[in-house]
């Protein structure tokens, strides 16, 4: 019998995932963690990233997490996000557009535009992309 371990995953928004995992892959601020049961408790800030809820050798699901908390329990793992989506909802035109938009202001040298906000949104809308990626490279 495998060993499993409950998640939930929230934003401001709503409740994003609640189950069972095997293993939980999240991207803390030093460096992705892996958490499986038992897992010592901790929390840890988390960046911009792909979280993958391992529910089993077959099945796996990736969500896009624009930051938030990550808080382990022996037998519970909740992940505050700031917000949060499921990658296959990920809307590729709108994170291509708010791609290209972070790079346009950017590129304004006038002083008009807020850097650190356009280089975050740049950073967010990238993560988006890559998430995206990854899904579609695992054949989902």
């Amino acid at each position: 019998m495998t060993m499993t371990i409950h998640i939930d995953i929230v934003s401001a928004e709503k409740e994003i995932f609640s189950g069972l995992a095997e293993m939980v892959f999240a991207p803390a601020e030093l460096g992705e963690v892996g958490i499986a049961p038992r897992h010592a408790p901790m929390i840890t800030k988390l960046k911009a990233g792909e979280v993958r809820v391992k529910i089993n050798d077959k099945e796996d699901h990736p969500f896009f997490i624009s930051g938030g908390i990550l808080e382990v329990q022996p037998h519970l793992i909740t992940i505050l996000a700031d917000s949060a989506i499921r990658a296959k909802d990920i809307d590729e035109a709108a994170a291509l557009e708010a791609k290209a938009r972070a790079e346009e202001a950017l590129a304004d040298k006038s002083g008009k535009i807020d850097y650190a906000t356009a280089q975050a949104r740049l950073a967010e809308a990238v993560t988006q992309l890559r998430t995206l990626d990854r899904l579609r490279k695992r054949g989902e």
